[in-house]
């Protein structure tokens, strides 16, 4: 039941920078470009005329438009095994590594204007191949390393892309089961209640206690619009749980009357604090039920709220009959409030919270709640 947090709208760069087509260009035109530099460095290092990154810009343009088709190779058989994947990676860098070192070769015989080799061997007429070795004659392991790299990143780049995918998707999953089991455990409060109060108001008429009876039913009324107000997944600050437990209280002060006896104690640094809603009410409805309805002369209820080492104590003390615990032991209740607000408290906070059942003396029970102290943003 946190706040209701509106995530910020994404700006169109943002839009583009997290659409898989885009990611793609953009990677594409980084690293053939970062190609170029650390050519160009290299370049440098032994001397070479600048003039030459031109060459190395076509290369990079050949390279780029050969990629690409290879995406569209990978793409065709993403849905088949891993064999057939592996197998068609390298055999894909092989022929595209096979296409780009003759256009490197022949750009180079052009830049240089140096086209002994495939003269010499033209002139010896050795044939095909000969000539063929002139425009595949270079670093050809390099250029098929080259391309096996990008294939390898490639298919890890869309693998973890679809892992983050299935992670996104595992955690939407378990965040709306944890949002239904949160609105299951909430919901079942407003029947447990209206079944009580619905008996109650039932035999104040079978009492021909008229006016009381209208004035539960209008509190009634009064207490579930307040609130069914607030969603069940949201938190509220105390100062409106406080408030929701008031009304409630009025309909039971119809019931027992002077019979009822309220304290409320909020520190002032505490008011605005954020608590699961309706949290209150069953600890409430529990006191009523045990210390209060079975006693003729009624009974008193203590509701306090106080910072406690930085984080937020509240506690409902009654002064009934209480319960008998062995150390470490929590009672048993037949009821769904309290299971429910263990299993809300548990939902929402995992181990950071603690709920407690403490004897008071002379006599009487006290449920102390303890959970981070927070405020809204």
């Amino acid at each position: 039941m946190h706040s209701e947090i509106i995530p910020p709208v994404p700006s169109t760069m943002e839009k583009l920078l997290q659409d898989p087509r885009y990611q793609f260009w953009l990677l594409q035109l980084i690293g053939w470009l970062g190609w170029v530099g650390l050519y160009v460095i290299r370049d440098m290092y032994w001397g070479q005329p600048l003039s030459r990154i031109f060459l190395l810009i076509i290369d990079a343009i050949a390279g780029f438009l050969l990629t690409t088709g290879l995406r569209y190779v990978y793409i065709a058989v993403w849905e088949k095994s891993a064999n057939i994947r592996v197998i068609t990676a390298i055999i894909g860098s092989l022929l595209i590594s096979w296409i780009w070192q003759p256009i490197k070769n022949y750009s180079q015989f052009v830049y240089y204007n140096d086209f002994t080799e495939v003269e010499k061997f033209d002139k010896l007429d050795f044939g095909f191949m000969q000539i063929s070795m002139a425009y595949f004659s270079g670093w050809q392991q390099l250029s098929f390393f080259i391309f096996l790299g990008w294939s390898a990143l490639y298919f890890g780049l869309k693998f973890n892309r679809m892992w983050q995918k299935e992670r996104r998707r595992s955690i939407r999953a378990e965040s709306m089961a944890h949002q239904a089991q949160l609105r299951m455990l909430r919901y079942q409060l407003n029947p447990h209640f209206l079944f009580n109060t619905l008996n109650a108001i039932s035999t104040l008429i079978l009492e021909k206690e008229t006016n009381a009876a209208n004035q539960m039913v209008s509190k009634l009324s009064g207490f579930l619009r307040y609130s069914l107000d607030k969603d069940a997944m949201q938190e509220v600050d105390l100062v409106h749980e406080i408030n929701t437990m008031k009304l409630y209280l009025d309909i039971e002060q119809v019931r027992f009357d002077d019979r009822l006896k309220v304290k409320i104690n909020v520190n002032d640094d505490v008011k605005d604090a954020l608590v699961p809603s309706l949290l209150l009410q069953p600890l409430v409805e529990n006191a009523i039920k045990h210390a209060i309805a079975n006693r003729f002369d009624g009974g008193s209820i203590t509701i306090n709220a106080s910072k406690f080492t930085g984080d937020l104590l509240i506690e409902v003390s009654d002064n009934g009959p209480g319960l008998v615990l062995s150390p470490g032991e929590e009672p048993v209740f037949s009821g769904v409030g309290l299971k429910n607000t263990k299993e809300r408290l548990k939902e929402l906070y995992g181990a950071n919270y603690s709920l407690k059942f403490l004897p008071v003396l002379p006599h009487g029970l006290n449920v102390s709640i303890r959970i981070p102290f927070t405020k809204k943003s």
